[in-house]
C-alpha cells in the first residue's frame, strides 16, 4: 500500500507579523517556523497506519515551499515517514489553493497512492480547500475534519466532526483522501534515534515549474493589520465602587444614561 501525507510549514502563531514590501502577504523575516498543527495530526495518523501495515506499506511526505521547509520534512521523517518529496517553490505563498492542489495532484496522479492524508487547513491561509480539491482532481473519495480513523480490507471508516459538536461516521473505499484535525490523535515527539535515522532518508527535490500548470483563480490584493481602535479601561477595586465608576464613565463618554 502506498501512502502520502502532505504538510505545510507555517509561522509560529506567537510570531510578530508584519506585511511584506508588496503588502500582499506577511514578511517571512524574523519569524519562527513550525509544521502546520493540523498536518501533525495527519502525519501521526499516516505513521500509525504505516506501522500497522508493516513492510506492505510505504509512506511518503510531501511539502511545497522554499528551502526552509526541509526542516518540517525532516520532522515528518523522524516521526516515521519512509521518504520525502520537496517541491521547491520560493514563491509558494503567492499561489492560491487551486494552484497548490494542482501541484500536489500533478505529482500524485501517476504514483498510485491508496490513501492521502492532509491537515484540515493551514494556520496561515486557513482556506480548508487544498485537500478536498486534490481529491476532486484525482477522482478520490474524500472525508474531511476527521476525529477518528480506522482502516480494514480496503475501506476507511472515518469519524467526522460536524457543526454543533455532532459527529458523523462515513465509510470510504480506497483510493481516498482524508483531512485531519485536533482530536484525531496525539502527535508523537521524534526520538533522538529516529532523528538520526531521518538524516539517512531520501528527500527528492522537484522544481515546481515541472508540476505547475494552473493559473490562479484568486489573488491576494492586500495584507494588513486590523485598524486600531480606541484603548480600553481597566477598573480595579470593590464591586460597589466599580459600579459607580462604570455608571460615571457611561454618563460621561456615551449617551446610554443621558
Amino acid at each position: 500500500m502506498k501512502l502520502l501525507v502532505c504538510i505545510k510549514q507555517v509561522p509560529d502563531l506567537e510570531s510578530r507579523f508584519k506585511p511584506n514590501s508588496a503588502g500582499t502577504w506577511y514578511s517571512d523575516s524574523d519569524l519562527a517556523w513550525r509544521m502546520n498543527e493540523y498536518d501533525e495530526y495527519a502525519v501521526e495518523q499516516a505513521v500509525q497506519l504505516r506501522e500497522r501495515l508493516g513492510d506492505t506499506a510505504e509512506l511518503t511526505v510531501l511539502s511545497i515551499g522554499p528551502d526552509r521547509v526541509v526542516e518540517a520534512i525532516k520532522k515528518s521523517l523522524a516521526m516515521g515517514c519512509d521518504n520525502a518529496v520537496h517541491i521547491q517553490d520560493p514563491a509558494s505563498h503567492e499561489k492560491d489553493p487551486w494552484q497548490i492542489a494542482g501541484i500536489i495532484a500533478a505529482y500524485a496522479r501517476d504514483k498510485g497512492f491508496d490513501i492521502i492524508f492532509t491537515g484540515m487547513q493551514s494556520q496561515d491561509r486557513g482556506s480548508a480547500q487544498v485537500g478536498v480539491t486534490v481529491a476532486e482532481l484525482l477522482g478520490y473519495a474524500c472525508a474531511t475534519t476527521l476525529v477518528g480513523f480506522a482502516y480494514d480490507n480496503g475501506a476507511i471508516t472515518a469519524k467526522r466532526e460536524l457543526e454543533g459538536g455532532v459527529k458523523g461516521i462515513v465509510k470510504l473505499k480506497i483510493p481516498a483522501l482524508v483531512t485531519c484535525q485536533l482530536g484525531l490523535n496525539i502527535p508523537r515527539y521524534p526520538t533522538l534515534p529516529n532523528i538520526m535515522k531521518a538524516k539517512k532518508k531520501e528527500i527528492t527535490a522537484i522544481a515546481v515549474a515541472s508540476l505547475l500548470t494552473e493559473a490562479p483563480l484568486v489573488n491576494t490584493t492586500s495584507f494588513h493589520p486590523p485598524a486600531k481602535k480606541g484603548s480600553g479601561i481597566v477598573l480595579e477595586g470593590a464591586v460597589e465602587d466599580l459600579v459607580e465608576k462604570v455608571i460615571g464613565i457611561l454618563k460621561e463618554k456615551t449617551a446610554l444614561l443621558r
